[in-house]
């Protein structure tokens, strides 16, 4: 070996060590910090001390080992520090109160929260801020209630700053999942869990935020007093003001409310909802204000049976945005596919209506009483009345849809109607 290759090797050689050393340095131990996980000891001013560490380097992960972590306190994330389990896909811990499956705390990262309990309004368990992220862990509410009226707490976890992110987390059993507010281009990726209350609160969000493979199912209790006060009280996804909004591959299963989009102070929501799906929800969607750049829904599934009147879609009175459903799936059996009211626009295209009119009153599909109105290439697949029409409805274009049985349109519109080529048997 030559001098000058000697030199070239060594200089190599030593950059790996230092390349190799810095990371080491960025990687923080909690257990290093005097966190017990022994399910038992307050942890909360250990991880502190290692994120605060982190944060002060500069940025860095703080590693959370398999253990049992116990919080009586809440957490701040800085900015550029990730805090981090073992988990490096989103776990499942189903069954583990009625079928004798693997508790959380047998395996992996678990974190027992227990700051909160009895309010909403106090801070959330954890803080991400600025470029600040969340992974590979499962927060779990050791004392929640299992077979009563739920116990509140504040959110689980609040997104703050610029390109916040939690990451194949399970949300087991929060009262309120993710305060996904304030904030811009969030993301959140590959969670799962029971939020009982809330699962996602999107709002004030004025740069694209992404959500994206989060599945909500009751995997830890059905008992029946709790899953009957999360039927009636609960709403997994809440979309405020939200501009550029990319949601994509979401289900809930079990609340009031699947997907409700409202006005708030900040504004109202437009954005492209992708492959989303609502089972058993008392109301599959709620709009009650949108944009209007609009709501684009495509290949959703949406399913209600159960509540005091199951109905798909409903679009409130105060409505004045613009909403569009392409190539979707309206099983049942429910009461009615939609409820339309409000001055906006809704459009249903190349959609699937499977069932509806449970109770047998002849009851239309799909109910409009004011707005803009645009169903075409939609299949019905019940030999029943499909659509009505109210006095304030302005505008309508119905066509080139398959009826089950002959065509079954109540017209009372003042407006602009206009029904052609649809085709009934």
């Amino acid at each position: 070996m030559t001098m000058n290759a000697f030199v070239l090797v060594s200089a190599t050689l030593t950059a790996l060590a230092v390349a190799s050393a810095q990371q080491v340095a960025a990687t923080y131990n909690v257990r290093d910090h005097g966190a017990k996980g022994d399910g038992q000891t307050d942890d909360t001013a250990a991880f502190q001390k290692a994120l605060d560490a982190a944060g002060k380097a500069g940025g860095g992960t703080v590693l959370a080992p398999v253990g049992n972590y116990r919080f009586a306190g809440h957490l701040n994330v800085p900015g550029s520090v990730t805090l981090r389990g073992i988990f490096e896909s989103v776990p499942a811990h189903n069954g583990i109160r009625d079928k004798g499956l693997p508790k959380p705390t047998d395996d992996g990262t678990t974190f027992l929260v227990t700051e909160g309990a009895g309010k909403e309004d106090g801070p959330p368990f954890i803080t991400l801020n600025t470029n600040g992220t969340l992974k590979g862990v499962c927060i779990y509410y050791p004392e929640q209630n299992v077979d009563d009226t739920p116990k509140p707490y504040p959110y689980a976890i609040a997104m703050r700053g610029k390109n916040p992110a939690v990451l194949d987390v399970e949300l087991l059993n929060p009262f309120n999942g993710i305060d996904a507010t304030q904030n811009e281009r969030h993301l959140i990726r590959n969670v799962s869990g029971q939020p009982i209350r809330r699962g996602v609160m999107v709002d004030a969000i004025y740069d694209i935020g992404r959500i994206e493979n989060v599945h909500f199912n009751p995997w830890w209790s059905t008992r029946p007093k709790l899953f009957q006060w999360q039927m009636a009280n609960g709403e997994a996804f809440i979309f405020g003001r939200t501009d550029w909004q990319y949601v994509h591959n979401t289900f809930c299963f079990g609340y009031k409310v699947g997907y409700k989009f409202v006005g708030t102070k900040n504004g109202v929501c437009n954005g492209n909802f992708l492959g989303i799906g609502a089972d058993d929800c008392w109301t599959a969607l709620v709009v009650e204000q949108s944009a209007p750049y609009g709501l684009l829904i495509t290949n959703g599934e949406f399913v209600s049976f159960h509540g005091p009147d199951p109905t798909m879609i409903e679009v409130a009175k105060d409505h004045r945005g613009n909403v569009r459903f392409v190539n979707c799936a309206f099983w049942g059996p429910c009461n009615q596919i939609a409820k339309i009211a409000g001055a906006g626009f809704v459009g249903f295209s190349d959609c699937n209506f499977c069932d509806w009119d449970k109770p047998k009153e002849a009851r239309h599909a799909i109910q409009v009483s004011g707005g803009d109105i645009l169903i075409r290439g939609c299949q019905f697949r019940k030999n029943r009345p499909q659509i009505s029409l109210g006095e304030e409805v302005k505008r309508v274009v119905i066509t080139g849809n398959l009826f089950a049985g002959p065509t079954q349109i109540k017209n009372e519109s003042k407006g602009n109607v206009q029904i052609a080529n649809n085709a009934g048997e």
